[in-house]
């Protein structure tokens, strides 16, 4: 059976479903990834069958468009507008790769964003799977982003609202592309303005996979059968990878240092970040270690104490350090959950403000530092707080039970429970 995963946005929105497909072929499945031309090399390098989508996320993100959409903070209609802007000149084409990317599947996965993939199991006759990596179906026990924190005062009923809200704002910003599409494409009926995917998922009954820990976010007990919460879906390091001598050594040397890394987030806003983040290091005479990622931060006087590199496998280097600055992307979140490592949560935009309220809450991080006030003072106080006692005995109790869980085959059983039906 052959299996296409829609697999839509940053690294930190791809790497999970890598791992769901990873453990899917594992059990015989054929599985093809339709993700964006910056991952290619590293989906083929996992044996799977590649697809495109057009889109180029870290373009988007580095773009004028994209930096705005980095600075509007919690303010729900600034994020409607810089989202609109970002998407819109974009979805024509990712419409367009991903009808041809299923054209063969016998089963379709759908990432966040990837909302269209319904569409597609309509005019294909094929089932359709839901994933999500932050909690999307309506409950009174927390909101779905802290879009409104002025409003969560309201309680439950603010909390539930929260999630019709959202979903209603991004089908608006989809709604004219794909109904264009479904027309002329899949010849298919358009859909009403009022009509966004959260019920036309809940009608049809379809399976919901729900990558997420529910020692880190409670599942709520009233959920229909079909919404299945099982755990991370964690992406470990190859079995035979081998890391930088440099940094092995550097390791060594002194005590565990701390981890900065802010993904996906790039151009001008996260280099002037990384930047604070620097200084802040030199000035506590902390060591570090600075994961650029698509930041390109390309500054080459960097003291000893302070280790750069592009990229390395969370599941190797987390352990090793001793807190992480970060910007609470979902990915890197669950990464560090995992590792048993304090977090100083930098959030920009998007779901990052939500992770970054949850992992304080949790007593495993400090309280938020936004990037847009973030100053030296603040981010040398949290190094402080990271290494109380107290806060390390939490993350490292929160960690063990993380690691306990089994995500991935949990999805995977899921899945072939309905597949095979």
């Amino acid at each position: 059976m052959r299996i296409t995963i829609l697999a839509f946005g940053s690294r930190g929105d791809v790497q999970p479903f890598l791992a769901l497909g990873l453990g899917l072929k594992k059990v015989g499945y054929t599985v093809k990834i339709a993700t964006h031309a910056n991952f290619e090399a590293w989906v083929k390098e996992l044996g799977f069958e590649f697809a495109l989508l057009s889109m180029n996320p870290q373009e988007m993100l580095e773009s004028e468009a994209g930096q705005a959409a980095l600075n509007t903070g919690k303010n729900l209609f600034k994020i409607y507008k810089t989202v609109s802007e970002l998407f819109n000149p974009c979805m024509d084409a990712n419409l367009r790769d991903a009808w041809v990317a299923c054209q063969d599947a016998d089963a379709i996965i759908g990432s966040p964003i990837a909302y269209w993939g319904l569409d597609i199991s309509q005019k294909l006759g094929v089932p359709f799977f839901w994933g999500e990596l932050f909690p999307s179906y309506p409950t009174n026990l927390y909101p779905m982003l802290k879009i409104m924190p002025v409003l969560e005062g309201l309680g439950g009923w603010y909390n539930r609202f929260s999630y019709h809200l959202i979903w209603f704002l991004f089908w608006q910003i989809y709604r004219q592309p794909i109904n264009n599409w479904r027309v002329k494409v899949l010849n298919l009926a358009p859909i009403s303005i009022w009509q966004s995917y959260l019920p036309r998922l809940r009608k049809q009954r379809i399976p919901w996979l729900r990558g997420i820990s529910s020692s880190v976010i409670p599942t709520p007990k009233n959920l229909p059968s079909e919404i299945h919460s099982t755990g991370y879906w964690f992406l470990d390091a190859p079995t035979n990878f081998v890391p930088p001598a440099d940094l092995v050594d550097f390791l060594a040397k002194g005590k565990p240092p701390i981890y900065v890394g802010f993904g996906s987030m790039g151009g001008e806003t996260a280099a002037k970040t990384l930047e604070i983040v620097l200084e802040a290091l030199q000035r506590t005479g902390e060591r570090g270690i600075l994961v650029t990622g698509w930041s390109g931060i390309s500054n080459s006087n960097l003291p000893d104490t302070i280790f750069k590199i592009n990229s390395i496998p969370h599941a190797w280097l987390l352990s090793r350090v001793a807190a992480a600055v970060h910007h609470c992307g979902a990915g890197t979140t669950a990464a560090v959950i995992r590792a048993g490592i304090p977090h100083i949560p930098i959030p920009f935009a998007g779901d990052q403000p939500s992770w970054a309220d949850i992992v304080m809450k949790l007593r495993v991080g400090t309280k938020p530092l936004p990037h847009q006030k973030l100053t030296v003072e603040s981010l040398t106080g949290a190094f402080v707080e990271v290494q109380s006692e107290k806060m390390q005995t939490q993350a490292a109790l929160l960690g063990e039970k993380v690691r306990t869980e089994n995500g991935v085959p949990a999805a995977v059983s899921v899945l072939q429970h309905y597949l095979s039906a």
